[in-house]
C-alpha cells in the first residue's frame, strides 16, 4: 500500500496523483524499471501483414535465421517468403550485433589481459602468484557474462517468434531493416 509523501493518504494503486491533496504521484524505483522493461518488450508484432500459409511453410526454416551465419540457409532457400525475410533481416542485424560486441569484447580481454600481464612477473608465475591475472580473468569472464546473456535472451526470442508463427521486432535491435 502506498501512501502520499505530502499529506500521508492512502493513495490507491495505479493512481497517478493523491485523492485527498492532488499531489502527484512518484513512481518507485521497482515501477520505474518495470515500465522500463515493459517498453523494451513491447515491440511490433506485425504477424497480421504476413499470408498464414506462407507462415506456416517457413517456420521452421525461419529459426536458422538466429543462429549465426546460419541465416544464409533461409534467406538462399526461400528468398520469396516474406516471413522468412522478416525473420531473416532480425538474424542479420542479431548477428551483426553480435560481431561487433565480440570484437568489443576481444578488444577489452586483449587491454585488460596485456595489462594484467605487465604487471606479472615471471616470478609470480613461477611460483603461481597469478594475482593480477587471476582479476583479470574474472573482469573479462564478467564482461563477457554481461554481453552474452542479453545475446542469448535475443537469440531464444527469435527462435520462439519464428516457430510460433510470429512476426515480432527483437527488442532494441529488431527495428532495423537491412532486407527489404
Amino acid at each position: 500500500m502506498a501512501f502520499c509523501n505530502k499529506c500521508g493518504a492512502e493513495i490507491p494503486e495505479g493512481a497517478n496523483v493523491c485523492p485527498a491533496c492532488g499531489e502527484p504521484v512518484k513512481a518507485s524505483a521497482a515501477q520505474t524499471a518495470q515500465n522500463v522493461a515493459q517498453n523494451i518488450m513491447n515491440t511490433a508484432d506485425t504477424t497480421a501483414e504476413f499470408d498464414p500459409a506462407d507462415i506456416q511453410q517457413n517456420k521452421i526454416i525461419s529459426l536458422f535465421a538466429y543462429l549465426g551465419i546460419l541465416f544464409l540457409i533461409p534467406l538462399l532457400a526461400r528468398p520469396d517468403s516474406k516471413y522468412a525475410r522478416f525473420h531473416t533481416n532480425q538474424g542479420i542485424v542479431f548477428f551483426i550485433v553480435d560481431l561487433i560486441l565480440t570484437v568489443i569484447l576481444s578488444i577489452i580481454s586483449a587491454i585488460v589481459t596485456g595489462i594484467a600481464s605487465a604487471t606479472t612477473s615471471v616470478t609470480d608465475i613461477l611460483t603461481g602468484n597469478f594475482g593480477a591475472m587471476g582479476v583479470a580473468s574474472v573482469i573479462v569472464t564478467i564482461i563477457g557474462l554481461v554481453i552474452s546473456i542479453p545475446l542469448l535472451i535475443l537469440m531464444i526470442m527469435g527462435i520462439v517468434n519464428a516457430v510460433t508463427g510470429k512476426a515480432k521486432e527483437l527488442p532494441i535491435i529488431g527495428k532495423f531493416r537491412i532486407l527489404k
